[in-house]
């Protein structure tokens, strides 16, 4: 049976690393942490709530263009 991923580890695809690339584990394991610390930070207050969506959504995309960048040309 396989372990569960975290929710930033599905939100940034952390198992997708076709090219066995260690700069793509660490950039999507560092934002995978991220999103994971935000999550653990949202609470009743909707203001929070946003703000932490919106950080988390950021490292999504941050994630995205660096592992671009990491990849390039490759």
């Amino acid at each position: 049976m396989s372990e569960e991923l975290s929710l930033g580890a599905r939100r940034v695809r952390a198992s997708f690393n076709p090219s066995n690339n260690s700069a793509v584990d660490m950039l999507k394991g560092t934002a995978a942490k991220f999103i994971d610390q935000c999550e653990a930070l949202k609470n009743g207050d909707g203001e929070v709530h946003r703000c932490l969506a919106l950080a988390q959504t950021h490292a999504e995309d941050a994630a995205m263009w660096a592992v671009k960048a990491a990849t390039a040309g490759k």
